[in-house]
């Protein structure tokens, strides 16, 4: 929230908490810090020097200290653990919700997660400890115990009487899960539902049966791809024997299909991706996230100075050559990077999959006709009216300008295959399609252009 949306919601800013603290003026700054949205509190307390985070964090009121807790960023939360005593750490291990603490749990260093669970009382430590076990990425490390749960067998009456009882210990009340005396998952209903029926309807006649859930194991993209696709609000997670564990709720989600969006740009810029903020990342880390593909990439670039050291009797004989080379790798580059993109995307959205790959590749390639004839007339005519007309470069003959523009319409439609076709091949073989995009392709594609400039020069200038 930037300043004049702060003032206009709050009616101050934040220079006068500022002031309010340096003249320790603490009870209206507690009046004032109280009154805040605990995002707003959380962005408040990380924008304080190390020193004063503790205090302010003391001043807050009970019933939002853990929720503000939340919404710090991990090294924010681990300078503030090692500060706190064991009273306070209990309190706030026992307030979080299990699948924040998880989260948070995740990111500490070891000797502050075990200080962390000695202050938890033993059934938290235990859940704790169930939910660590679960795959990283999977359904069972995001999600959280905190739901409600009610028998099928029970009235409206009664299931609205359990959630006055419980609601304070939930996450969501929105949304209520049916099970057995067994836990098994038998339906699903919401509070609409409820309201909607007689206090004396049994729930197991009104809820509805077909439930989409999700096992402890599945992927946490698998998760997203559900939440997207039904517009949930939560889902429930169920173990292998169909028994209700816990729930993956709409916010976590957000969270995970962030994280994604941002690896799976990472990996497009051929970088290896990182779930730290930018200046929370070292300039070593940075560079040893980056340098590996630079490496790579630098070392396949090669290839293309190769290509052009033995055609260089071909570019001895026709210069002029020489100063397209940069626009037909360029070009088709761009070209590939475009369907990559666009098929990492689909990839990515379940809108196709690998046996699509011919149907893709079919529709690629009229597109790159398309943008090949396109591109290639318009070159033609800049080729002709510029530089043999307006410049007289007598060494770019209707010749050249041929080989130039039949270049480009079949460098482009090779790059569109190769975009589209190698990042389905990686999705197959089990690799993140993102790894194989623009930079990775690019290469490949400049090295095919290459190869098909000089076979034209060669056919068709006779050199």
């Amino acid at each position: 929230m930037d300043r004049e949306d702060f003032v206009e919601t709050y009616g101050f800013n934040l220079a006068d908490l500022n002031q309010l603290l340096k003249e320790k003026k603490y009870r209206a700054f507690t009046e004032k810090l109280n009154d805040l949205n605990e995002a707003d509190i959380a962005d408040y307390i990380e924008s304080l020097a190390p020193e004063m985070r503790l205090l302010v964090f003391r001043m807050l009121h009970k019933d939002i200290a853990t929720d503000v807790f939340s919404f710090l960023e991990v090294d924010v939360q681990e300078g503030l653990i090692n500060e706190v005593n064991d009273k306070e750490l209990s309190s706030i291990v026992e307030e979080l919700n299990v699948d924040d603490a998880v989260d948070m749990l995740e990111e500490l260093p070891a000797i502050i997660v075990n200080r962390v669970l000695q202050n938890a009382k033993p059934e938290t430590r235990k859940l704790i400890n169930q939910f660590l076990k679960y795959p990283e990425d999977s359904a069972g490390s995001i999600m959280t115990a905190e739901f409600l749960s009610v028998k099928r067998r029970m009235t409206v009456k009664e299931a609205f009487d359990y959630i006055r009882e419980h609601a304070d210990r939930t996450e969501t009340i929105y949304v209520l899960y049916v099970t057995d005396s067994q836990r098994h998952l038998k339906g699903v209903l919401t509070v609409k539902d409820l309201l909607m029926s007689p206090m004396d309807a049994v729930l197991n006649d009104i809820m509805e049966d077909n439930v989409i859930k999700c096992e402890t194991i599945d992927d946490q993209e698998e998760v997203a791809d559900l939440f997207t696709h039904y517009d949930l609000l939560s889902i429930p997670v169920v173990d292998q024997e169909n028994r209700l564990v816990g729930i993956v709720t709409v916010d976590d989600i957000v969270d995970v299909i962030e994280d994604e969006a941002t690896e799976d740009i990472e990996k497009m810029a051929a970088i290896v991706p990182t779930e730290r903020e930018y200046f929370q990342v070292s300039v070593i880390e940075t560079w040893k996230s980056r340098i590996p593909w630079l490496m790579l990439l630098m070392v396949s670039a090669t290839f293309t100075g190769i290509i052009i050291n033995s055609f260089e009797e071909a570019l001895a004989a026709c210069v002029a050559l020489t100063g397209f080379i940069p626009m037909l790798m360029d070009t088709s580059g761009n070209c590939g990077s475009q369907a990559s993109v666009t098929v990492i995307r689909a990839l990515s959205l379940g809108d196709v999959e690998f046996k699509d790959i011919a149907k893709v590749v079919f529709k690629e390639v009229r597109v790159a006709f398309l943008c090949g004839v396109s591109l290639s007339a318009v070159n033609f005519l800049k080729i002709f009216l510029i530089d043999h007309l307006l410049f007289h470069n007598a060494s770019i003959t209707l010749m050249v300008d041929l080989v130039v523009c039949l270049t480009l319409c079949f460098t482009i439609i090779c790059a569109k295959f190769v975009g589209c076709t190698l990042p389905m091949i990686a999705d197959k073989l089990g690799f993140d399609p993102a790894v194989m995009a623009s930079p990775f392709i690019t290469t490949i594609v400049d090295a095919v252009s290459l190869l098909i400039y000089f076979t034209f020069a060669i056919v068709l200038l006779g050199i």
